[in-house]
């Protein structure tokens, strides 16, 4: 499936094998280029998988003010475009319980491209179509499997759900 967006690039989506961090912010660069405000992307995967990485990626795609990192602590931080496009708010949804507490953080999901981290069923009434990125990453029974800078494979798998994402 490939979806184009006005001035925006094609983006084909499936699933990728992403050999390395570049790897992944790369693809996140790949995916910027695509989105349009009104986007909403969910980012699953395991501490460490590469879910902030990707938003970086994201984030330079879209031209936006960094740098992109990690809201765990804020929940939701705001990068304003830098080349009049669309910002990027980008969600950390770990300690949130429900779609309500999402829809309380008052995001401007209509004129923000938005990327939830942990956001796996918190959709429900936000939105009628959003990209489901899910991202896996080796396991295994060492103390590196948590390290971000750990240089190993994931498979990514970029679904699209509802009107927006339909061939």
């Amino acid at each position: 499936m490939t979806l184009t967006g006005p001035q925006r690039k094609p983006l084909i989506l499936g699933v990728r094998t992403i050999g390395t961090p570049e790897d992944m912010n790369a693809l996140g660069r790949e995916i910027g280029g695509s989105l349009r405000a009104g986007d909403v992307l969910v980012l699953t995967g395991p501490l460490g998988a590469g879910k902030t990485t990707l938003t970086r990626g994201i984030g330079e795609g879209l031209g936006v003010r960094g740098p992109v990192t990690s809201p765990t602590f804020v929940l939701a931080r705001t990068h304003p475009s830098l080349i009049g496009g669309p910002p990027l708010v980008h969600v950390d949804a770990y300690r949130l319980a429900s779609a309500l507490e999402l829809d309380d953080l008052d995001i401007d999901f209509t004129h923000s491209v938005v990327v939830v981290e942990w956001g796996m069923g918190m959709l429900d009434g936000v939105t009628d179509s959003w990209l489901e990125v899910t991202i896996v990453r080796p396991e295994g029974g060492s103390q590196n499997d948590l390290d971000d800078d750990l240089v190993e494979p994931r498979t990514v798998t970029l679904a699209g759900h509802g009107p927006r994402w339909r061939a």
